[in-house]
């Protein structure tokens, strides 16, 4: 499979004469509702010899509307990409959403996207898909606009779990409170971090706890404590059974800034410079201060531990 490719924008993107199945929305974190749409895309596309693009929005709109307090965003573009890759689309547009884009009327919306990208054949969004200046237009009037401009629209309605509609805010919520498995439900893939290892102070391997300082900033940060994990990379054939650690480290140093550890269950063959993926499998305990190096390290063990158990090491 290429790789998918990148575009900062429709004016910018080099998109193949074939059919364009084009879905559109902001996609943060490409969720199990997400994907009802996105594998529409790319099923048609498939059928029709066509290509499968996604169309987002960078920044999200309330950088605009909200300046003050914007939408902290569960993915950054570039692991956006990974997962939209794994969904098999084949183009990931990034449009800018600037002040100008905001005002642009509901009813140009499409003439507009027909402009930059010809091969326009069909669009899909959600049932809740809102567009154009006021946030006026919707799936009527995409349906009605796509008629008269020969473009289908298919509308995907919301999927469900446990009675509640899943939504990326309602993801944010889990991970703030450090529901990381619950969250996982709703993505369909477990919540990672990826990321270079680099050179620590290498603290816990004082301690008997050598850790993986994996350099990683969050738009959202989850909430600090530890987790059970598991550690992927090209030196592991497997992803790798461990356990981190998210947070301020407040026994040790009280970092400026929140730091990932991963401690692995096994041998470790990952160093300096290799790009890892952390997959965030289950919340353990919050972060804590404790009275010393001897308290830290009684219950390191007991979250390694857990952690085993929970991978039936012995």
């Amino acid at each position: 499979m290429n790789p998918i490719q990148q575009f900062a924008g429709l004016e910018h993107a080099t998109l193949p004469s074939a059919p364009l199945h084009l879905a559109i929305g902001m996609f943060d974190g490409v969720h199990l509702g997400h994907r009802a749409v996105i594998e529409a895309a790319v099923q048609s596309a498939r059928r029709s010899g066509g290509t499968a693009a996604v169309l987002t929005f960078a920044p999200h709109p309330s950088v605009l509307f909200r300046p003050e307090q914007p939408t902290r965003l569960i993915m950054d573009l570039a692991n956006k990409g990974r997962v939209l890759h794994r969904l098999g689309v084949d183009a990931l547009v990034a449009q800018p959403f600037t002040s100008e884009f905001a005002q642009l009327p509901a009813e140009e919306f499409l003439p507009w996207l027909r402009q930059r990208a010809p091969q326009l054949a069909a669009i899909y969004v959600g049932e809740n898909f809102r567009f154009g200046r006021g946030r006026r237009g919707d799936i009527t009037l995409l349906v009605a606009e796509g008629r008269k401009h020969g473009v289908t629209v298919f509308s995907a309605p919301r999927v469900n779990y446990d009675g509640e509609p899943i939504s990326s805010t309602r993801i944010r919520t889990l991970l703030a409170d450090g529901n990381v498995a619950g969250a996982n439900a709703l993505l369909g893939y477990s919540y990672f971090a990826e990321g270079p290892v680099v050179a620590g102070k290498r603290l816990g391997r004082t301690i008997g706890f050598p850790t993986l300082n994996v350099a990683w900033a969050p738009d959202l940060r989850p909430r600090f404590g530890v987790y059970v994990v598991r550690v992927a990379g090209a030196k592991a054939v497997t992803a790798l059974p461990g356990v981190a650690n998210y947070g301020l480290r407040p026994t040790l140093e009280n970092a400026a800034q929140p730091l990932l550890e991963a401690h692995l269950l096994g041998e470790c063959p990952f160093t300096t410079g290799d790009v890892v993926t952390v997959k965030w499998l289950r919340f353990l305990r919050p972060e804590q201060k404790f009275a010393g190096v001897e308290e830290l390290r009684a219950q390191i063990a007991r979250d390694r531990a857990a952690a085993a158990a929970d991978f039936q090491l012995s």
